[in-house]
């Protein structure tokens, strides 16, 4: 992968190729002068900084009329390495280090947030943003569970805050014009999106533990109720845990069915199933290594996602992706490029990015691309200057979570989910409208 700072360089110099999206992305070559050219600070404090954190920090810092204020971090040791990240690019940075994500959201001085915290803490901290007056950029997912979800726009919508879910894709000039095409009927009417993510992950054994110095563990559990520590959890491994992650369908999957959901221009589903289990190792996983997620939403449409996290085999030559395929053909995707077929599989057309934006990783927990990356932030930016809702607003991303928390709802009950499409409730099924939302410790419980 390119070094940043050569990168940031680039980005500079061909401001003109970035605006390529024009109003799709959100900004036209216009506005994104006023970016470059504007004379109003932001100040941004990034929260979780351990390893996508640290390169979303120098991101922000590397744009224009933008400072990270303070870098936060329950983690010791992640706050100077972020520092010392931002300081790559602006020498002359001095972030102040902090703790308590609490005490960042008392500063009146930060404008923003970015939050690339643990799930479980994703939601409350948006809201907690939001009731502070900070505009929020938060990782996907946007929630642990639904009703998060739903308080989260309910937040953003009442104190007027910019709210934006790392869905980088949806700021991509190429994938944008693509995925308009869709919708002008390139390949006739889209009635099926196949989305997929592979890895090669290993098994994961917990084990009782003391609590390292340099971690403030109670303040790492949050909204959660308390857990003791166990070592193997922090800082990844606790993805695989339902009490504070959401599995390898919100960790990952999130990304290519918001992209699906997009080009398929639906909202809710009415039917939602899921298959799977922890098939590769018998260890701690509690969620499923092997799933298959299927949504059926209104007009004969359907959304099927395939994951395999212990299986790095790939799919169609790619470890992820997406595949619409309509009436008279089929659209390939993966990133900020896209392949038009007919219905023979004969390939008709092949656009790609002519920037760093193509440029993919697939497994890549820090930075899958530089150039998406950017272009997500420099809109959210835009956003936040222009008073507008971002590319990814918290609705879309909302939408979008919730489709596969209903996928891991159902694979937890062991049965298919009748689904309103007006506002993507469970209809019919008291056990599983429990798994709706989540008991909080006591204090923490999110109230818009």
């Amino acid at each position: 992968m390119e070094h940043r700072r050569d990168f940031l360089k680039k980005i500079a110099v061909a401001s003109s190729g970035i605006a390529f999206g024009g109003s799709a992305l959100g900004f036209s070559a216009k506005s994104y002068n006023r970016i470059i050219g504007a004379n109003e600070l932001i100040r941004v404090a990034t929260i979780g900084v351990n390893s996508r954190g640290k390169s979303m920090s120098a991101t922000f810092a590397g744009q224009k009329n933008t400072e990270v204020g303070t870098v936060c971090d329950v983690d010791s040791r992640a706050i100077p390495l972020a520092i010392e990240e931002i300081k790559k690019i602006k020498p002359d940075a001095a972030p102040k280090p902090e703790k308590d994500c609490r005490k960042v959201l008392e500063d009146k001085s930060i404008d923003a947030i970015y939050i690339a915290t643990p799930d479980h803490w994703h939601a409350p901290l948006t809201i907690m943003g939001c009731q502070a007056g900070k505009h929020v950029y938060v990782e996907k997912p946007l929630s642990h569970n639904p009703r998060e979800g739903e308080l989260a726009v309910e937040a953003a919508r009442k104190y007027k805050r910019v709210v934006q879910m790392g869905a980088q894709r949806r700021s991509a000039p190429v994938l944008t014009q693509g995925i308009n095409e869709l919708h002008q009927g390139i390949i006739g009417r889209v009635y099926l999106a196949k989305t997929w993510y592979t890895n090669n992950r290993k098994s994961t054994f917990l084990k009782p533990g003391t609590v390292p110095a340099w971690l403030d563990y109670d303040l790492w559990q949050g909204p959660a109720p308390r857990m003791s520590f166990k070592e193997g959890l922090i800082h990844y491994n606790w993805h695989w845990f339902w009490h504070w992650g959401t599995g390898e369908a919100l960790n990952n999957g999130t990304h290519e069915v918001d992209v699906a959901r997009w080009g398929l221009g639906v909202d809710f589903p009415t039917r939602v199933s899921s298959v799977g289990g922890r098939y590769e190792f018998k260890d701690d996983w509690e969620t499923p290594d092997t799933q298959v997620v299927a949504m059926d939403y209104p007009g004969r449409v359907s959304l099927v996602w395939e994951s395999r996290s212990s299986n790095g085999r790939k799919i169609e030559g790619l470890d992820r992706g997406i595949i619409f395929y309509g009436e008279n053909g089929s659209l390939d995707t993966g990133g900020d490029s896209y392949t038009v077929y007919d219905l023979d599989g004969k390939k008709i057309k092949e656009v790609k990015a002519t920037d760093q934006a193509a440029d993919i990783q697939g497994r890549n927990t820090a930075s899958p691309s530089l150039g998406m990356d950017n272009l997500h932030v420099m809109d959210f930016l835009d956003a936040i200057k222009n008073n507008r809702k971002p590319n990814c607003d918290v609705e879309i991303g909302f939408k979008s979570v919730v489709a596969m928390q209903l996928g891991n709802i159902a694979w937890r009950v062991g049965r298919d989910l009748k689904i309103d499409p007006k506002n993507g409730h469970i209809i019919g099924d008291s056990e599983a409208e429990k798994l709706w939302s989540r008991d909080y410790e006591k204090g923490w419980k999110p109230i818009v």
